[in-house]
């Protein structure tokens, strides 16, 4: 039976009329082939271009434990998008995956990444890719391997989507499980300078104009400043990457958990690594919040209850600890700020956060 559709297209019809170019994929990863070689550590086996990424499991561990994450950097890319910013969005895509490994004590080992793009523009790919690259370096893991999709007439030319999946390993009986967690331990916050990747539903809703995406993108940040950081400045603030200081913490002090406050903010990330009968009392005249946040709150009015949901508030991480001080010094030696944001105390039932301005 003949088919229709593909009498439509013609019997010359190639793959470039349908949308997708070879040629453009092959110039992305030749362009992007030098950058990832930069992040191989001794455990990569195979260069890039097989149908899998190969790494050797270090030697030395005992009873080695795999933990793996995958996440992505969500609405944080319209911004990228309307803005055509693609150098930080990497990074935030490397802090999302393998800061969320370290909170079990993992040593991150390697990431993989996965691109899919209405239209593959090579030079947007390469910018994208240095960014990825720089925070795999950051992170000490290997990129060993990933994956280009072009899907068009599913997504618009200039849509793009990027996830990430990493694995860390560490040994049996150091894992992190917060069941260690007591009253009295002190909960060390390190500082997050801008939203990293959550919110951005609401923080769009909020700072951008939908009939002017531009224009508010580049006009001033705060309204009392006509001049300084732009809206898309503030908004691709590229997320701090904490697994180094992290794995200078644990090689250095006592750690008893870690919280990588993402989506839900403190009060959502914080509980989970809090062991029943304990609860977070946070106080928040000890750090910093970013001035975006408070602006999203003025020019939305924004509750503060809705706030302590949805960002971090300056915060990125949460170490409980014995010794805070240890904790700090071992931050601050691989240029992390960090200070103690508050304590564990006792309490009944599930894990919970309250702030001491409540209480």
């Amino acid at each position: 039976m003949t088919n229709p559709a593909r009498e439509a297209v013609g019997t010359g019809a190639t793959y470039v009329d349908a949308g997708v170019s070879l040629d453009a994929g092959d110039e992305a990863v030749r362009r992007i082939l030098p950058m990832l070689r930069r992040t191989h550590t001794p455990g990569v086996i195979a260069d890039i271009g097989g149908f899998g990424g190969l790494f050797e499991l270090p030697a030395g561990y005992a009873r080695p434990v795999l933990v793996s994450s995958t996440d992505g950097v969500g609405t944080k890319l319209e911004v990228a998008r309307l803005a055509d910013r693609w150098n930080t969005v990497g990074l935030d895509l490397v802090a999302m995956v393998v800061d969320d490994l370290v909170c079990s004590g993992a040593k991150p080992l390697f990431f993989l990444d996965y691109l899919a793009v209405g239209r593959l523009d090579p030079d947007r790919v390469e910018i994208l890719m240095s960014g990825l690259v720089e925070g795999c370096e950051t992170a000490g893991c290997a990129l060993v391997g990933g994956e280009m999709a072009e899907h068009p007439g599913t997504m618009d030319p200039d849509a793009l989507d990027v996830a990430g999946f990493a694995v860390g390993v560490v040994e049996r009986d150091r894992l992190i499980t917060g069941d260690a967690v007591a009253p009295g331990d002190a909960l060390v916050g390190l500082a997050s300078p801008g939203l990293r990747s959550n919110g951005f539903s609401l923080a769009r809703a909020v700072l951008i104009d939908p009939d002017d995406p531009a224009g508010s993108l580049a006009a001033a940040a705060y309204a009392d400043a006509p001049v300084g950081p732009s809206v898309a400045d503030e908004l691709l603030c590229p997320s701090v990457i904490y697994a180094p200081a992290i794995m200078a913490m644990l090689a250095e002090a006592p750690v008893h958990s870690i919280a990588h406050i993402t989506g839900g903010g403190l009060v959502g990330n914080l509980p989970r690594a809090m062991p029943e009968g304990t609860e977070a009392r946070l106080d928040p005249t000890t750090w910093e919040r970013p001035p975006i946040v408070s602006e999203i709150a003025r020019r939305g009015n924004v509750a503060e209850d809705e706030l302590r949901r949805v960002f971090n508030l300056g915060i990125g991480m949460v170490v409980a600890t014995p010794n805070p001080d240890l904790v700090i010094a071992a931050a601050r030696s691989v240029d992390t700020a960090g200070a103690v944001i508050g304590e564990v105390a006792r309490a009944v039932g599930t894990p919970q956060v309250h702030f001491t301005s409540d209480i």
